[in-house]
């Protein structure tokens, strides 16, 4: 069995959500004798040195990878208007890129595609004239519905109407593309939904985020109480936007709870105004180097979130770790958990309150809802499982 994985990121090193979800699917499918070709777009925001990746998985791939600069530009985004493209997803596009890429079509006789995220998809046209392969199509969201929820949020009236604008032509995008694909793979059951909603005809089935358990290994000697932390990319403007409203109408009151409490916030690209906030029990850590390491030694994880689609890796990563969650019924979208056994969902500034209040007065209630989120991420999201899985459906596909 031969696969090509297109990604709109170079998922080297697995340090945040897309790279972990990439990662894991490539690394369970070669544990299963599948040869696997890896076209990634090295984006500028997101760029690594290739030629320092050190990582067994890589090394047992065939990897290509072009550099494309995806940065907003003023006078591209201005002048996209008077085009009927998405502007979010043709900055993703490069004729050179595509030229690369039938290169490597031409070299190998691949059996199955996939397409990592919608920002990929502008290559299809390039596989469908160079390959015969049967090709998936993998949502991480729904984009359309992210973008859309963010300008529901923004107050700004420019800037939410050029939300709406870039949310309507992704969702035109999505929808015109999702039946050019032979099978269609959707993150969660809700985000399956959405997609039948959207008109989808073709085979669709459920993957959810797989993580490799042998990576999560919990020692709870290392573990600090009473402790909260926040852990997520602050460059995505969901991880932003649900900290700044957790911290201005939650944190002043929580923080009175316990003279010993600690609130760490942590995730590259984190803003000055973290910093500067007024709060001697409020730690900012910044970019970790370990992710893993930074969960074990904390007690309690709050995630926010206001806006987004998809399913929160970090939370997947946090439950793996035995953490108790707390987070917003939309951060939990598409997780198969029940509030009040495996985590806690609090959507206002008082069930946050009352829910943290529990942790911190009830220590065995916080430690028993993490020892119940492992479990139930070992039964839903175990990498191996996962990707057995996968190979089936590939097989299906080519025999079909």
């Amino acid at each position: 069995m031969k696969a090509l994985i297109l990604t709109n990121r170079v998922p080297f090193p697995p340090n945040s959500g897309y790279p972990i979800v990439v990662y894991n699917t490539i690394k369970g499918l070669l544990h299963l004798g599948v040869e696997v070709t890896l076209f990634s777009i090295n984006t500028a925001k997101h760029n690594v040195d290739v030629d320092d990746i050190y990582d067994p998985v890589f090394e047992k791939i065939n990897f290509h990878s072009y550099n494309i600069d995806t940065e907003v530009n003023i006078w591209g985004a201005f002048f996209n208007i008077f085009s009927n493209q998405s502007y979010n997803v043709s900055r993703f596009y490069d004729d050179d890129a595509a030229k690369l890429l039938e290169h490597v079509l031409h070299d190998h006789d691949f059996d199955v595609v996939q397409f990592e995220g919608l920002f990929v998809v502008p290559y299809l046209d390039t596989v469908k004239e160079f390959s015969k392969a049967k090709l998936i199509y993998r949502a991480h969201n729904i984009e359309f519905d992210v973008w859309e929820k963010l300008a529901v949020l923004e107050q700004f009236t420019p800037r939410r109407k050029y939300l709406e604008f870039l949310s309507r032509r992704l969702k035109v995008y999505e929808t015109e593309q999702i039946n050019r694909f032979h099978q269609v793979f959707a993150i969660s059951e809700p985000d399956r939904q959405s997609i039948l909603l959207m008109g989808c005809e073709t085979k669709l089935a459920v993957f959810p985020v797989a993580i490799d358990f042998d990576k999560y290994n919990v020692d709870t000697s290392k573990t600090s109480f009473p402790t909260l932390f926040h852990l997520g990319a602050m460059d995505w403007r969901p991880n932003k936007e649900g900290l700044e409203w957790f911290l201005d109408e939650i944190w002043p009151d929580i923080e009175k709870l316990n003279g010993e409490l600690r609130f760490y916030i942590a995730g590259k690209n984190m803003q000055k105004q973290f910093f500067d906030y007024d709060s001697e029990n409020l730690i900012v850590e910044g970019e970790i180097f370990d992710a893993v390491e930074f969960m074990n030694s904390k007690a309690i994880m709050i995630v926010p979130l206001l806006s987004g689609s998809g399913m929160r890796v970090k939370i997947i990563e946090g439950m793996a770790m035995e953490k108790c969650i707390i987070a917003t019924t939309m951060a939990a979208e598409g997780i198969n958990c029940k509030p009040g056994k495996d985590i806690l969902i609090a959507d206002t500034a008082d069930e946050f309150y009352r829910s943290i209040l529990q942790c911190i007065t009830k220590p065995n209630r916080w430690r028993e809802i993490g020892e119940n989120a492992r479990k139930t991420v070992k039964r839903d999201h175990e990498m191996n499982t996962n990707a057995e899985r996968m190979l089936r459906i590939y097989e299906d596909l080519i025999l079909n």
